[in-house]
């Protein structure tokens, strides 16, 4: 691992949870704990109605959700935190799976009412993938929930990973009294406040001074539990967590500020720093001298006065300074970067140097594309940042012929972002949209209208799956191209693309065309 005091002290993660569970809520109060923000956003003043820091797009305020990844930073005691906090909507899942390939570990935010649901599932699979180390926060634990016991049994059978419980809760709901800190061995009383940080006890859980804080009744009870947990689950193993096969578990409520402290604590004592990353010709360590990274995100328009896009590169290697040349791998040419950025949100600085871990933000006028590789002067390719087929589709045309020039600049940008994909249809010309779901078609003509000033409208194609194909006997790829010249599109990269309109299309494609390959991931 790295060796680099720099280096070593970086922690970066993302926050991923099912929507609603509290993961906004969560990143509000790990800012509140590193000095970044005085007030979270769930409180409301009279004069001004906060949101929260993370949610900086209008439509996020408007709506209460995540819809992109942001990315944040801040210092807490020795270390240097990196936090992305990721949009738990599954409409908005790419941008989510994406941001994994970023992180060197993830905290899952699970609801303690619900329990476990089906896009933490598939996001845990992506760790799984991935090996990627996971803490999981039980949430919302001041309102009615699950009994504590059934929700590590769910959560072992349906994440699929081994858990094991760090702190330990005393009732949930109107009852909630606090949590037992089994990894430091101290009582945390629970105070229902959004702003003061809870008061820690000291107690030796064998005394009545257990049963003076919280009634002989619930004393006997926790003591029983924690009694059955040693017996349960084996002792707390750091090197077993850092490879992925065990989770430890925490309690609390993030918006009453309670329990994310220990959470906090444990996880930068815990938590892995900058892990190795594979590239495609071998495998970069964090504390190689020379710099290293990767694009895995862009975002069009963080500054609605300049128009801007950002795209983030993840330090992979070594030190990135400002205004130093680095090679561009895919263009093959060298650039300077004179106003690198870090974020906390949309308030962003000038940073003068990143260190491997570390998320940067490099102005962005179309050099850049998703997996876009920055070295010192090596060839390296950066894998695993895939596009996933889409399933739903939509003919894009302009609503307002003035503004033609706009919606193709907005088109442009927004599927950069690797929000959409764009195809054109080889046989009307056409350009079609291609999402992982609804939601992201309002997202799109939001966006266009109120950050391009380009009006555009959706209308209705019927197709079942977009497929990206290739084939090494050339006379098979046209035979196929002849037959389905009303189905093939083009993607931005030129490549050739199918869109089925039937599953049943689809299977006979496969069929009668045996030396035809047929690939659901952009990735080939």
């Amino acid at each position: 691992m790295a060796t680099n005091p720099e280096i070593e002290r970086r922690r970066t993660f993302a926050i991923v949870a099912h929507p609603d569970a509290g993961k906004t809520s969560l990143t509000e109060k790990f800012l509140l704990f590193g000095g970044q923000i005085q007030v979270a956003g769930a409180v409301k003043s009279n004069k001004i109605k906060k949101t929260a820091t993370s949610d900086w797009m209008d439509i996020e305020k408007q709506r209460g959700i995540s819809v992109t990844t942001s990315v944040m930073e801040f210092d807490y005691k020795d270390y240097k935190v990196n936090i992305l906090d990721t949009p738990g909507h599954q409409d908005f899942a790419e941008d989510t799976y994406r941001t994994l390939t970023a992180v060197d570990s993830v905290i899952i935010v699970v609801d303690g009412a619900k329990g476990v649901e089906t896009q933490t599932r598939k996001l845990m699979e992506v760790c799984r993938m991935r090996n990627t180390p996971v803490i999981i926060f039980v949430n919302k634990m001041d309102r009615e929930a699950k009994d504590p016991f059934d929700l590590m049994d769910e959560l072992e059978a349906e994440l699929a990973i081994h858990v094991r419980p760090l702190t330990w809760p005393i009732e949930s709901g109107p009852r909630f009294k606090g949590v037992y800190n089994l990894y430091e061995h101290n009582l945390n009383l629970f105070q229902p406040s959004k702003q003061v940080v809870t008061e820690k006890v000291e107690v030796d859980i064998h005394t009545a001074e257990l049963d003076n804080r919280i009634g002989k009744d619930l004393a006997d009870k926790l003591r029983g539990e924690l009694e059955l947990i040693e017996g349960v689950y084996p002792e707390f193993n750091v090197d077993e967590y850092l490879k992925g096969a065990v989770a430890p578990v925490f309690f609390g409520s993030a918006l009453n500020n309670f329990g994310v402290e220990e959470l906090l604590n444990t996880f930068v004592e815990i938590a892995p720093s900058p892990r190795p990353v594979k590239a495609e010709e071998r495998e970069v360590m964090p504390d190689e001298p020379k710099f290293t990274g990767f694009i895995f995100k862009i975002t069009a328009n963080i500054d609605p006065n300049h128009r801007s896009c950002i795209a983030f590169c993840k330090v992979c290697s070594g030190k990135f300074s400002r205004g130093v040349p680095y090679y561009h791998v895919r263009h093959d040419k060298t650039l300077r970067f004179s106003s690198p950025t870090q974020f906390m949100a949309q308030r962003k600085t000038t940073v003068d140097e990143a260190w491997a871990g570390d998320i940067i933000g490099l102005p962005d006028n179309g050099t850049f594309k998703i997996g876009d590789t920055l070295t010192e002067g090596e060839h390296l390719h950066f894998r695993g940042l895939p596009s996933f087929s889409p399933e739903m589709f939509k003919y894009i045309e302009n609503a307002d012929p003035m503004k033609q020039k706009q919606l193709a600049k907005g088109i442009d940008q927004l599927m950069d972002e690797g929000v959409a994909q764009l195809f054109v249809n080889q046989f009307n010309g056409r350009k079609i949209i291609g999402t992982v779901g609804q939601l992201q078609f309002e997202v799109i003509q939001y966006r266009l209208e109120h950050e391009y000033n380009a009006k555009c409208r959706w209308e209705p194609v019927s197709l079942y799956k977009a497929c990206w194909i290739e084939s090494d006997d050339p006379q098979e790829l046209e035979a196929f191209k002849k037959r389905k010249y009303q189905y093939m599109a083009k993607d931005r990269e030129g490549r050739d693309v199918f869109l089925a309109d039937s599953g049943y299309v689809l299977q006979m494609a496969q069929t009668d065309f045996k030396h035809i390959r047929f690939h659901f991931t952009s990735e080939f």
